[in-house]
């Protein structure tokens, strides 16, 4: 059992205490703007720092280094040295959308990916939530974040434009989103390149071209943009298939 206080009372930082609170740690506190937080690492085995990325130095630099507590973050995209000089740091960034405390809290206890660095006591966090660990270091978070933000906000921004093609012809999104889920279920049975279906997987450059006309100006280079990256799957199948052959 660990005591763990939070610094940022957003929805990562009340999601994840409420999630802990539902193991056996002891949840000690969430500090925000106006709180003291120079001796915010005194009296806990970890102190977290749910705040933007942006403050994450700035607010670590404002606490005194106690050696016998941990300090992490949980931001996808900085490294450990935005900690200093905090002797033991470490990262624990849950792989999953947080929209409000108590759905991020649901969703951290349910099997989650958390991507952790540093210190062993993240591991173990995430161990109490029964979720699953990948290691991502400092050099790595970078693309490792935008990856991240590929699958969910990338995601979230293109059932949008569905939603607005959708409504130009009297539609909802409602009516395409168990398409969608079927997609994202092939894709976790099959892999990428081979749930791929549609024109572009079939070269179908005529319908493709339809859909062009057919398309306010608006929304064209993010179509070709998909366009582009659904060949470039394309072109990966075209290249095992024949690899396959000659072998």
């Amino acid at each position: 059992m660990a005591t763990v206080r939070f610094i940022g009372p957003g929805r990562a930082g009340r999601s994840l205490a409420a999630a802990l609170e539902n193991t056996e740690h002891v949840v000690v506190g969430l500090l925000g703007r106006g709180d003291d937080i120079a001796d915010a690492a005194r009296g806990v085995d970890v102190l977290v720092l749910s705040v933007p990325d942006r403050h994450i130095a700035e607010v670590a630099a404002q606490i005194r280094p106690r050696a016998s507590t941990a300090v992490l973050h949980m931001s996808g995209s900085q490294g450990l040295e935005v900690l200093a000089p905090h002797p033991r740091r470490g990262s624990v960034h849950p792989l999953v959308p947080l929209p409000t405390p108590e759905v991020g809290a649901a969703r951290l206890v349910a099997g989650a990916t958390f991507a952790v660095d540093g210190d062993p006591v993240a591991r173990e966090l995430v161990a109490s939530l029964r979720g699953r660990t990948v290691l991502v270091r400092d050099e790595n978070r970078a693309a490792y974040h935008a990856a991240a933000c590929m699958a969910a906000n990338h995601l979230v921004a293109l059932m949008g434009q569905v939603s607005r093609v959708a409504e130009s012809i009297g539609l909802d999104l409602d009516a395409f989103l168990g398409l969608a889920r079927a997609a994202l279920c092939d894709v976790e049975a099959l892999g990428p390149v081979e749930a791929l279906t549609g024109p572009a997987a079939r070269g179908d450059s005529a319908t493709l071209s339809r859909h062009r006309a057919a398309l306010p100006p608006e929304e064209l280079a993010a179509y070709d943009a998909c366009v582009e990256l659904a060949q470039r799957l394309v072109s990966e199948r075209d290249r095992d298939v024949a690899i396959v052959e000659v072998a």
